[in-house]
């Protein structure tokens, strides 16, 4: 799962609200920007979301109400 913030404030709750899903077992943020960073899988695994995204094959959720929604209905 790749989660976009617009807000880097969000992410401490986007990590709580991910870990409260059944079978997440750590949340890891990475930055696009820092190449560094970046291993060869999560490169591909961004390809892919990008990839899906461009298809219509991913879930958007624009605020974090939206997103708890979501998760409630998993």
């Amino acid at each position: 799962m790749i989660v976009t913030l617009e807000d880097n404030a969000m992410v401490s709750e986007i990590r709580k609200a991910l870990k409260l899903i059944r079978g997440i077992a750590s949340v890891r943020v990475a930055h696009i920007g820092d190449d560094r960073t970046i291993t060869p899988d999560i490169r591909r695994n961004i390809k892919r979301a990008r990839e899906e995204s461009a298809r219509g094959e991913t879930i958007v959720c624009n605020t974090p109400e939206e997103m708890q929604k979501y998760f409630d209905s998993l």
